[in-house]
């Protein structure tokens, strides 16, 4: 298998959608609210991905029947009050190397530029150091245009904290080398727990600047099923470290 594999599952035409990165990161804040978003206004699936950079492992589920580690791409047609088309990547993985990001995140935004993408949001935590019973969504992007539109709708912008690692950051600086505007969201957030609170603030902020509606009643059931999923990965994760430790009497870590 070469670096990415992109198996299109249904071809499909889309009006030059807005695409949505949504993929683990702390407190899996943007995944839950995107995973949300697919199953309140029922997305299809359309393309799944496949890289040798993700971890080398897979889920099992409870009846017993395997998930592989793979990303995966959603659409939806007609929505909300603008009648936007969306694009949505989620997954239960990112790729393990920052050489692995790079290449997913290229070869992922390749695929969906051919769908004739307007706009770019990609969705994350933002790590806080106490609980917060409100939290905020901050915000940052990659033109003056859209960060004025943040602030018309109450997102605080991040300024001069640090960068934005991972996918969400990738996706923004590819999306700027390619002229097409890009906003990130973050979520305020403790980062130990998946967190619905900070899920449902993000979402509220993404459906005023999508004119979108969606139900967030089911957002701490989907938290749940979201732990107990987390909780799999970690103890797999820590099956593989403790043989890489006990054959070669090192601490191989996969994931930093």
């Amino acid at each position: 298998m070469s670096s990415t594999e992109i198996y299109v599952l249904e071809e499909v035409e889309l009006n030059n959608p807005v695409f949505i990165e949504a993929l683990p990161g702390i407190g899996h804040v943007g995944k839950l609210a995107a995973d949300h978003i697919i199953d309140e206004l029922e997305a299809t699936k359309f393309a799944e991905i496949y890289s040798n950079s993700f971890p080398p492992q897979v889920f099992v589920k409870d009846n017993g029947i395997i998930e592989s580690m793979s990303n995966e791409l959603y659409y939806l047609k007609d929505v909300g009050e603008n009648h936007l088309d969306l694009i949505i990547l989620v997954g239960n993985t990112q790729a393990l190397s920052p050489e692995g990001q790079y290449e997913v995140c290229k070869d992922t935004f390749d695929f969906v530029k051919n769908f004739g993408i307007q706009r770019v949001f990609t969705l994350g935590g933002l790590p806080v150091g106490q609980p917060l019973e409100e939290p905020k969504v901050l915000g940052a992007a990659n033109c003056e245009e859209n960060i004025e539109i943040l602030k018309e709708i109450g997102v605080e912008i991040r300024e001069n904290d640090g960068g934005i690692v991972g996918v969400s950051g990738l996706f923004l600086g590819i999306a700027k080398l390619n002229d097409i505007p890009g906003t990130c969201l973050m979520g305020e957030t403790l980062g130990y727990f998946i967190d619905a609170s900070a899920a449902e603030a993000m979402l509220e902020k993404l459906s005023v600047l999508l004119e979108f509606e969606v139900n967030t009643e089911k957002l701490e059931e989907r938290a749940e099923e979201t732990r107990e999923m987390l909780a799999k990965a970690q103890q797999m994760e820590q099956q593989i470290i403790n043989r890489a430790s006990g054959a070669d009497g090192e601490d191989l870590r996969y994931i930093g």
